[in-house]
């Protein structure tokens, strides 16, 4: 899936109308500083409009500048984003129903519709490798059925009609067989829709570092707003004229709107970076939430592990070479289409180098859900493969001492076994596993090493779930999970004040992704989740959020030394504009005038220049970002005041006496 390039021209030319929109003071509240300096840009406007002259005019058209692109770049992060979740809803592909058109005549013709157009009541046929298109009920027929996107469970069930294993769901997909199913519920009802409709009721809590810095530059607004307000009366107290236009101009000047207009910039960032290692984020908030997760939550089928049973092992029986049941196991499986079958071809061939035998006369016997068996027939021998109790009820043995310890030292370890028999000769047990995705114990470590505690959930029993996680190296696991349990756990890890990372793959994960403070949806994973969650990885491995984590800290580093640079170069304006206010009163004032500025009005206008200016100059650091170092806070807080204080302190005075050099060979104050 490809993503939308940083600026593409779509999202720019839709961010340019967007940031006309968002001039709204309702939009721009949620911003306190862009806000008051919207506020401060219509009231100089007003007051140029009614007394036009070339000052106020200035001061107002650098103020609107200032405005306009704190909006443009905030419509550019919320452009990517929507950009981003479309091309997540394109890769959705609709599905195909065979809608039966005789099904009380049992004759098998079918039509192929969308499933969106299914009715209660439609029977549709639903074959080997098929999806079912909705939730329904088996009126004919036997399946095996992987319901791992749904439930969470790596093992495949067994549906048939009649009884209380009749019913199946949308989304779920046909292993073996071919079935009836009579829809039972309208498109827009069914269980994923229930999924969803968890999904919006769940809320995203603001992050810590969020409050903060939303508290601090409020703060620091009406503190500035206060001190303007308060210098006006002390100037008409003193007998100085301080015109409205100069007073908003110092107001401006003196809020931080540098860290105001670069917040936008510094998400964008964020969500770039993410895009370089395979993730996609559809929320610049969740890219900074990951700089603070401290417990990751993950689902195991399709996270952990790859989500399909596959053979690991082959465990003979006494007198019988591992050679001889794997070769036995190969021709057993050719007839078994389902994914266990594939699984033990593919053991035999690479750890035996067997290879397909031309089997003359040979009868294969395919593997079925009733039988839960396959096999072959051929030179008067009679292989089969299968569940235990199928192969010994063919096999018309009991089993010995010995197999039953294999059976249980598969079962013991979260493993599913498989018994071969030639015809009454049990020739061994095959080892059936949830395979866990390599390497995966090592990044968990190395999460474990970033203070990021793991915890694995699971629709598996107790006993599969220790040992996978056991195997996996995670810190805890939930088995037994249900959607509504994974969603308890993480609202009650946050209202402990953790925040929560959730890596998850199907369509049971959806809420607890929507609930998370950082949702990692995996691309192989169903619609319904990825469209919960705030990020896909697409490469799907579930240890990317070191990755992750990595770059919420540094977007949080880059964030904290703009917010550093912002205030500290305040002070560089205040040389620059109170002299040039008071200076005709007292004279004495024109010591503070250390960049011996050409005139009050040139002085006032460089430092909003400067001020409008500096967002755009900051934009490739805001981008690129200040490295990750992993060091403690005291060694951030001294590298943040002596980079970034000093230079905010350095960098003004320099710029300002630049621009009102030019300003006077230009004439323009």
């Amino acid at each position: 899936m490809s993503s939308p390039a940083l600026f593409d021209r779509a999202i720019l030319t839709a961010a340019a109308r967007d940031s006309v929109r968002k001039l709204d003071p309702r939009s721009l509240m949620r911003n306190p500083v862009i806000f008051v300096t919207e506020v401060g840009a219509a009231l100089t406007t007003f007051l140029w409009l009614r007394a036009p002259d070339a000052f106020s005019g200035q001061i107002a058209a650098w103020l609107w500048f200032t405005v306009l692109f704190a909006t443009f770049a905030e419509a550019v992060a919320e452009g990517r984003g929507k950009a981003q979740a479309a091309s997540l809803r394109q890769a959705r592909s609709d599905v195909q129903a065979k809608l039966l058109l005789h099904p009380d005549t049992n004759d098998g013709l079918y039509e192929k519709v969308n499933a969106q157009t299914l009715a209660p009541g439609d029977v549709v046929l639903v074959e080997t490798g098929d999806v079912i298109p909705l939730d329904g009920e088996i009126i004919a027929g036997v399946a095996s059925i992987n319901e791992a996107a749904i439930t969470g469970e790596s093992a495949p069930v067994i549906r048939e009609a009649g009884g209380d294993r009749s019913a199946v769901t949308g989304g779920t997909t046909v292993l073996s067989d071919a079935i009836h199913v009579r829809i039972t519920v309208a498109p827009g009802e069914t269980f994923i829709d229930r999924m969803i409709a968890l999904v919006e009721g769940a809320e995203r809590q603001k992050t810590p570092n969020e409050l903060a810095l939303s508290v601090l530059l409020s703060g620091m607004t009406l503190i500035f707003l206060i001190a303007v307000v308060t210098l006006w009366g002390l100037a008409g107290y003193s007998g100085t004229q301080v015109s409205v236009v100069v007073l908003v101009a110092l107001l401006v000047t003196l809020i931080p709107t540098t860290i105001g207009g670069l917040l936008s910039a510094i998400g964008i960032a964020g969500m770039d970076r993410l895009i370089r290692f395979n993730v996609i984020a559809t929320s610049g908030r969740a890219v900074e939430a990951a700089g603070d997760v401290d417990t990751l939550l993950l689902d195991k089928t399709g996270t952990i592990t790859f989500g399909n049973r596959m053979a690991t092992e082959f465990l003979p029986m006494a007198g019988v070479s591992a050679a001889e049941l794997a070769s036995a196991s190969l021709l057993a499986s050719m007839g078994d289409e389902t994914p266990e079958g594939r699984s033990i071809v593919a053991l035999a061939r690479s750890d035996f180098g067997l290879e397909d035998q031309p089997m003359i006369g040979a009868v294969l016997v395919p593997f079925a859900a009733q039988t839960r068996l396959s096999g072959i027939d051929v030179a008067g021998r009679k292989i089969r493969k299968g569940a235990v109790d199928s192969v010994l009820r063919f096999a018309g043995a009991s089993a010995s001492p010995e197999f039953r310890q294999a059976v249980d030292r598969v079962a013991r370890s979260g493993g599913t076994p498989l018994a071969v028999a030639d015809g009454a000769r049990l020739l061994g047990v095959i080892h059936l596993k949830d395979v866990i995705k390599p390497g995966i114990r090592d990044r968990f470590a190395a999460l474990r090493a970033m203070g990021i505690r793991t915890v694995m959930v699971t629709g598996d029993n107790p006993v599969t779930a220790a040992a996978i996680a056991s195997e996996a190296g995670v810190d805890d696991f939930l088995a037994e999970a249900t959607p509504e349990d994974k969603l308890a756990y993480i609202r009650r890890e946050q209202v402990g004040g953790r925040l929560i990372a959730m890596c998850g793959d199907g369509t049971n994960d959806a809420p607890a992704l929507a609930q998370a403070d950082v949702g990692v949806a995996m691309q192989t994973g169903t619609q319904a989740a990825r469209e919960a969650g705030n990020m896909v990885d697409l490469d799907s491995s579930p240890t990317k959020l070191i990755e992750i984590v990595e770059i919420g800290k540094q977007l949080l580093m880059t964030r904290g030394s703009l917010t550093t640079f912002s205030i500290a170069n305040d002070v560089a304006k205040y040389f620059a504009i109170l002299p040039a206010l008071f200076v005709t009163t007292y004279p004495q004032m024109q010591a503070l005038n250390l960049m011996g500025l050409s005139s009050p009005q040139s002085a006032i206008l460089s430092a909003v220049i400067f001020n409008a200016l500096i967002i755009v100059a900051l934009i490739p650091l805001a981008l690129r970002g200040v490295p990750y170092r992993r060091v403690g806070a005291a060694a951030l807080l001294r590298r943040n005041l002596t980079v970034y204080g000093l230079g905010g302190l350095v960098l003004p005075f320099i710029g300002i006496k630049v621009i009102d050099l030019g300003l006077a060979a230009l004439h323009l104050a």
